[in-house]
């Protein structure tokens, strides 16, 4: 176990590091000069000049890769171009609120996602059974923009249900995060219809109801238990898509978390927050895989991880 939590850690290392190369790397073959997004367009060459050398604009990929790893690994992130503050400091006054949003929209996923697929699965060929898929396959097809727009003008326009968007109580959370709740669903309730069915007509489960077991205790003490295995590591899986969402949910809601930040810093060329966010993204990603893994194999003992 020690030697292959060692081994996890190590290969999330290297993924990290190819996350902040490949993510320097695009920054930097892009057009848009950062220097000239500060100075102004009324700036001559001579201040855009001053200005990127100031930053180290100027210098060879390399070697500002080699500084910016310098200084991460010191903890330094780095300091915004446009809001003269420490990355370190923006992200943290953005980062509690996003995790407020994942964790509800993570919920929201998890209990439509796994009902509809559990009545589903005991509905399978049924017109439920193809309604409730169908409703799934919308869900994930639906780009974000498109669907947070349209939740916002029903329930809050039109209906009034909620507030129009902004950071504060548990009413203006329940909106985007039923938003992204609905549109990840659909992933969670094809994968346990699907996982159901299997279990359903194993050997087990005949010899369960042979027993006499009730069709409720079969349901709950061996078919979902099994059946939710293939669910957890979709969930380290899940937290990747889900921050894609979050860039254009929080933006259309007024949520002040990192996927604000980072289309702000998108459209001001904001380098240092771009890469911060990314890293901390990716950062995430890895923990949320490897906490999913290890948690399989303590749900599933049969498992060997000798083998993996």
């Amino acid at each position: 176990m020690v030697w292959y939590i060692a081994k996890r850690i190590a290969y999330s290392l290297l993924i990290l590091l190819g996350v902040t190369f490949i993510t320097y790397l695009l920054l930097y073959m892009i057009p848009a000069d950062p220097a000239r997004q500060i100075a102004g367009r009324s700036a001559t060459a001579e201040v855009v000049a001053n200005i990127r050398h100031q930053l180290g604009l100027d210098l060879p990929f390399y070697e500002q890769y080699v500084r910016y790893l310098g200084n991460l690994l010191q903890g330094d992130l780095g300091r915004s171009y446009v809001q003269r503050s420490e990355v370190s400091t923006l992200l943290a006054s953005r980062v509690g609120p996003t995790l407020q949003l994942m964790a509800a929209g993570i919920g929201f996923e998890l209990l439509i996602g796994i009902t509809l697929g559990i009545v589903a699965a005991l509905k399978r060929n049924s017109v439920l059974d193809q309604v409730l898929m169908a409703f799934s396959f919308i869900g994930v097809s639906s780009p974000h923009f498109i669907a947070a727009m349209l939740a916002l003008y029903f329930f809050a326009v039109y209906l009034g249900w909620f507030p129009l968007g902004g950071y504060g109580g548990v009413e203006h959370l329940l909106l985007p995060a039923i938003t992204l709740g609905v549109l990840g669903s659909g992933w969670y309730s094809r994968m346990v219809r699907s996982s159901m069915i299997e279990v359903l007509h194993q050997d087990f489960i005949r010899t369960a109801r042979a027993k006499g077991l009730g069709r409720a205790r079969v349901l709950l003490r061996h078919v979902l238990p099994n059946a939710i295995v293939p669910v957890i590591p979709m969930i380290g899986i899940d937290i990747g898509i889900f921050m894609s969402g979050l860039v254009v949910v929080e933006s259309v809601f007024g949520w002040p978390g990192l996927g604000q930040l980072a289309w702000q810093a998108i459209q001001q060329v904001d380098i240092p927050i771009i890469v911060g966010v990314t890293m901390l993204s990716a950062v995430a990603i890895v923990l949320g895989n490897l906490v999913a893994d290890l948690a399989v194999l303590f749900v599933d003992p049969r498992i060997d991880v000798t083998q993996t």
